[in-house]
């Protein structure tokens, strides 16, 4: 399983240790992942993520993950999140299409 989010894409990132004396080591900075359930209200099923902790802010600023997903860039998304959005996107336009 590798360390990036699947919402945002976000992965590891590498940069030094730098001590008082100014001596310099390498060292990886990882995201802080999350394993999640969110619910997906057009699917009306949940769907379990690894994400990381800002995304999860991000979803619920967006107003949830239905919302998050129709607005991100589909370059940032997972597989898994692509399929994902495609599907919500096809039940909106089917539920705008009926209304």
């Amino acid at each position: 399983m590798s360390r990036r989010c699947e919402l945002t894409g976000r992965g590891v990132q590498t940069g030094n240790t730098v001590s008082h004396a100014n001596n310099k080591a390498r060292r990886r900075f990882l995201p802080n992942l999350l394993n999640v359930t969110l619910l997906s209200d057009s699917l009306n099923q949940s769907v379990s993520l690894r994400i990381t902790a800002h995304a999860l802010r991000s979803v619920e600023h967006r107003g949830g993950l239905d919302a998050f997903l129709l607005k991100a860039d589909e370059k940032d998304l997972s597989l898994r999140a692509r399929r994902l959005r495609r599907l919500v996107a096809k039940r909106t336009e089917a539920a705008a299409a009926t209304a």
